[in-house]
């Protein structure tokens, strides 16, 4: 411990404390949980001292929307924005109207770090908040991120977080859609010559999901609604997944039924030849981890914006398309 005492030299007593605690920790678990404080003590005075070395650069004065004159300076403010490793502090020029313009002040420098006005939490904490609640209940993600980051964590903030990113993965949707009715087609995935071969499987099914009957708090009768699910895989994936067992009589009634009706539609040699999948398992195991593990829990009831945009951060979870939302990369992989 003698190097690290002697590469990090401050007399605050609470860096010895962190230190000590180092030192004193016997199983590697408390090793390890002890050097994650240094380590986010370290991290947030690091990321507080860039910043307040960018704080003093020069920087351009924007003009003001309502008149068009230049902004001037007014002083300086603090700003603190929780992150990862805690809350962080700087200082920052800001600047009003010299016309007195009604307008909220600026502060150029927020803007170039990419922090709203009103932020309170920064962009890497906002998406792992995200990544927990496509899993877990939304109070249950505030407590594992409070736990990580050593900062209380509202459930009602993490709420908040997935509205607004499921408003941008639904305007990501949208935005593609247009541009396919306008003739955009998306560029095509590269696929090696084995797996251009293969050919596609297409399920589909419903799955019944609880709704608010309105807005605003879960009081009422429950509404149930129909949550369409389709699933296109290609036959590595898609050979993978496991029939479910059929074992009431009167579901093999129903299908023998349908089966009859449709015998002429349906022919299950051939297909089976081309080495398509008969099964509905692809689809079923789909609707059970896309909608019922995550919006079907004890006392859960949605509301229809609450309800899409947490399925279209699900969906981009799955679709490998979520950190692209954050403009992040979460993963050491990535």
């Amino acid at each position: 411990m003698l190097c690290l005492r002697d590469s990090i030299r401050d007399d605050d007593p609470s860096w010895r404390r962190l230190l000590s605690a180092v030192e004193d920790a016997y199983t590697l678990t408390e090793i390890i949980l002890a050097a994650w404080q240094v380590a986010r003590v370290l991290t947030v005075r690091l990321v507080e001292a860039v910043l307040a070395e960018r704080a003093r650069r020069p920087l351009s004065w924007p003009r003001c929307p309502a008149c068009g004159g230049t902004m001037r300076r007014k002083g300086c403010a603090t700003r603190q924005v929780t992150s990862l490793f805690g809350p962080s502090q700087w200082r920052r020029r800001v600047g009003r109207c010299p016309q007195g313009c009604a307008i909220p002040q600026v502060a150029p420098f927020d803007e170039a770090l990419g922090v709203q006005p009103r932020q309170r939490s920064s962009g890497e904490l906002q998406a792992l908040g995200c990544a927990l609640a496509v899993f877990v209940p939304f109070a249950t993600a505030a407590r594992l991120l409070g736990w990580y980051s050593g900062s209380p964590i509202s459930p009602r903030a993490v709420w908040g977080w997935v509205q607004a990113a499921g408003r941008r993965a639904m305007g990501h949707l949208q935005a593609s859609l247009d541009a396919m009715a306008q003739g955009h087609l998306p560029p095509p995935e590269p696929l090696d010559a084995a797996q251009a071969a293969l050919p596609l499987a297409l399920g589909a099914d419903s799955v019944m999901v609880p709704f608010r009957p309105e807005a605003g708090q879960p009081a009422g009768k429950i509404q149930w609604r129909a949550i369409n699910v389709g699933v296109l895989a290609d036959l590595a994936d898609a050979l993978e997944v496991e029939e479910l067992p059929v074992t009431a009589r009167d579901t093999l009634t129903t299908v023998y039924a349908y089966l009859e009706r449709h015998r002429e539609h349906i022919n299950d040699a051939r297909d089976k030849e081309l080495g398509l999948p008969l099964g509905s398992g692809m689809v079923e195991s789909a609707c059970k981890w896309l909608i019922q593990q995550r919006f079907k829990g004890v006392g859960m009831r949605w509301s229809e914006d609450g309800f899409n945009h947490l399925l279209h951060l699900r969906l981009a979870w799955v679709n490998g398309r979520f950190e692209a939302l954050f403009g992040l990369a979460l993963s050491p992989n990535s």
